[in-house]
C-alpha cells in the first residue's frame, strides 16, 4: 500500500469516525487488528456493536467503493468480529456496515453509510 493510499484511508476513517459519533455512537476500537484479518471501526450503540469496513475513493473513481468489500473480504471481517467477541464479551446483537467516502481534490467529502452491508449467512460462514 503506497502512503497515498494509506492517507486517504485514514481521512475516510476520521470522516467515519466523527459521522458515527455524531450519530451518538461510542467509538470501541479503531484498526483492530489481529492475524485474521482487520477492521477499520468497531461502535456501539444501544443495541448493536458495529463491525464497520471504511472505503474511500475520490470522486472520479469508477465503481461504489462499497463493492470493493467482496465475499472473501467479508467473510475476513466476520472472522475477525468473532475473534473481538471472545476477547470482548458483550450483550449486543452484531451488525457489519460499510462507509463509502467520496472526496474530492480540495478534501471536501461526502459519505454514504450502509448499516447492515452485508450478514453472517449461516452458522458456519465464519470458519
Amino acid at each position: 500500500m503506497n502512503k497515498n493510499t494509506k492517507l486517504t484511508g485514514n481521512f475516510g476513517e476520521e470522516i467515519t469516525e466523527k459521522f458515527l459519533v455524531k450519530k451518538k455512537y461510542k467509538i470501541l476500537e479503531r484498526n483492530y487488528n489481529t492475524k485474521l484479518g482487520e477492521i477499520d471501526i468497531i461502535a456501539a450503540n444501544k443495541s448493536n456493536i458495529i463491525f464497520v469496513e471504511v472505503k474511500t475513493r475520490g470522486v472520479n473513481s469508477l465503481g461504489f467503493p462499497a463493492e470493493a468489500v467482496t465475499k472473501s473480504k467479508q467473510k475476513k471481517i466476520i472472522k475477525t468480529a468473532f475473534l473481538y467477541l471472545m476477547h470482548n464479551p458483550c450483550e449486543l446483537q452484531p451488525r457489519f456496515d460499510v462507509s463509502e467516502v467520496y472526496i474530492s481534490e480540495n478534501k471536501s467529502y461526502k459519505i454514504n453509510y450502509i448499516e447492515n452491508a452485508f450478514i453472517q449467512e449461516d452458522d458456519y460462514a465464519a470458519f
